[in-house]
């Protein structure tokens, strides 16, 4: 499945990207069962950490611009701008299905610290893969591995002088 993926958060239609899984496990996929994969994909995806909000929001108050740069695919991207108030949080968002770009390449970082008004290394990028951390870092991005909740709490915040996340 994530041998294919990139191409399919840069862009590429569900239809090219299950085919190309399908293919891969010697097998194939109608239509009807590709529309129910990406319903199931986009549940899966759209599950969200109130205590990751709760703390944007905390930022955004105390004067933070917030924004959001993920690598996902038009039908997830399609689904979070449905999801009343979701992208309320964010001050800018970088989808890599609009640029057809995706982490770790550089030009999706730029889009990311552009959009936001901030230099490089003002921005802090927080996300759980290490080549996507080590992506930020090579445009002069500060960045940050997420493991865990309590890991995180417990070093970033205190690291770069930010508020304390609160109960969610």
């Amino acid at each position: 499945m994530w041998k294919h993926r990139l191409p399919y958060d840069g862009g590429e239609t569900p239809q090219e990207y299950w085919r190309k899984v399908a293919a891969h496990a010697s097998t194939e996929f109608d239509d009807s069962l590709i529309e129910r994969m990406v319903e199931h994909e986009i549940g899966f995806w759209n599950t969200f950490d109130a205590r990751v909000l709760q703390w944007i929001k905390t930022l955004r108050e105390n004067g933070f611009t917030i924004g959001i740069l993920s690598n996902l695919p038009h039908p997830i991207a399609d689904s979070l701008r449905d999801t009343p108030g979701f992208l309320d949080h964010f001050d800018h968002i970088t989808f890599s299905c609009d640029l057809r770009l995706f982490k770790p390449q550089a030009a999706i970082y730029e889009h990311s610290f552009r959009g936001l008004g901030v230099a490089p290394e003002e921005a802090l990028f927080i996300d759980d893969k290490i080549e996507n951390v080590e992506g930020a870092r090579a445009v002069g991005m500060q960045a940050e591995l997420f493991t865990t909740w309590e890991e995180f709490v417990r070093e970033v915040p205190r690291r770069y002088g930010l508020p304390e996340p609160g109960p969610a």
